[in-house]
């Protein structure tokens, strides 16, 4: 199988290649370095390097491939240990983890991130239920880095058998426990987090460490630990297959730079009809196909139904919380509709260059949107707001 691992897996710019065509690599070995803000890159496989561009490496996989893998160099120092084998916010936009670390939190907190907020993916609490020791060791490790004085791990009442999983290990932990998030997308927000279990409103633009904080996503937390125990470089990667899909399923600890075909065959293949392959979840994934390869922020794999045909002209609100301009335009491409005109969620206020919302979860209604849209020539609204 030929894999090709992309060398931006993470916020910055693509990491710079140290391998050379030809040439032979183990699974694990250092294929490229932070060139700036980034992470390093490891090879998920045994193989043959077949070709180096600046945005990927790809390598031509042994049939034979053996659980060994090349661990990172040895260090006491935790910081140096996640920074060495490239651990990345795995639930978000992959911000390097050695860096979000390295910080003083002296009697503030660290929350995981259990909420797994969006419809359909559940490889988090499968993680949780199959290893919950594992996370609790990375949360302590996190602790001790950061010096804070209380662990939660936060996660929804409606994941019972995670819930319980956790419970066992934590009951002898008197600075860590378990909070329950609402029901309710994004639940998963940063600021939604941090407002639910602290009583803290974080402005748009600030994040957790404004209120001595940190908040890591349950996979990252496992890296965490990884790299530390095992001296294993992020080279796997935990993700959810499912819509249509013969026989849906999660698949942990697969190797990354799989393209997104290999695991549509592993589930039986399409079911049909079928149209669209979305990368991520349902509210935020983009459109991707079955040439895509997986990175170490990649959460699900969905295959969708076919878009409606939609001959009505359509108008578009945008939020933060969901789909973006872009990916509503590019839903309304796929229904051959007319986008005549488009909005954002009246909660959506500029920051720093971009749109957030300034009060995630609680949508204030969208009748004054509607109104616009309407007197713009929309008969119909494609809106990628939380709740609306």
């Amino acid at each position: 199988m030929l894999i090709k691992i992309s060398l931006k897996q993470h916020v910055g710019v693509e990491s710079k290649a140290i391998v050379k065509e030809n040439e032979k690599v183990k699974k694990g070995q250092l294929l490229a370095v932070p060139d700036g803000l980034g992470s390093n890159i490891h090879s998920s496989v045994h193989g043959i390097i077949e070709k180096v561009t600046s945005e990927y490496v790809s390598i031509k996989a042994y049939s034979d491939q053996s659980e060994d893998y090349m661990m990172i160099k040895a260090t006491d120092n935790y910081l140096e240990a996640i920074k060495e084998a490239g651990v990345v916010g795995a639930g978000g936009a992959g911000f390097p983890t050695h860096i979000k670390l390295d910080v003083d939190l002296t009697g503030g907190y660290v929350i995981v991130n259990a909420a797994e907020c969006e419809p359909v993916l559940n490889h988090n609490m499968l993680a949780i239920e199959k290893q919950p020791d594992l996370i609790l060791r990375g949360l302590k490790y996190v602790m001790e880095i950061t010096k804070a004085a209380k662990g939660y791990i936060a996660i929804k009442p409606k994941n019972k058998n995670a819930i319980i999983a956790l419970g066992k290990v934590c009951k002898s932990e008197s600075n860590i426990e378990i909070k329950f998030l609402p029901d309710m997308y994004p639940a998963g927000d940063e600021r939604v987090i941090v407002r639910e279990l602290l009583n803290v409103e974080l402005k748009p633009g600030k994040l957790p460490i404004e209120v001595n904080t940190v908040v890591l996503n349950i996979e990252t937390i496992k890296n965490i630990c990884l790299a530390i125990e095992k001296r294993k470089p992020v080279i796997t990667k935990d993700i959810t297959v499912g819509g249509r899909v013969k026989a849906p399923k999660v698949f942990l600890e697969s190797p990354i730079g799989y393209p997104v075909s290999y695991f549509i065959d592993q589930c039986g293949g399409y079911e049909n009809p079928h149209g669209e392959i979305v990368i991520g979840g349902p509210f935020t994934g983009k459109k991707g196909g079955e040439e895509t390869t997986i990175i170490k922020t990649t959460g699900g794999i969905l295959v969708a139904m076919p878009f409606p045909v939609e001959k009505r002209k359509v108008g578009i609100i945008a939020c933060e919380c969901g789909a973006q301009e872009e990916r509503l335009k590019e839903i309304a491409a796929g229904m051959e509709a007319e986008v005549v005109a488009e909005v954002q969620c009246k909660r959506m206020t500029a920051f720093n260059g971009r749109y957030r919302c300034d009060l995630p979860g609680v949508c204030p209604g969208q009748a004054e949107k509607v109104l616009f849209l309407k007197k713009q020539g929309a008969e119909v609204i494609i809106t990628g707001t939380c709740e609306d």
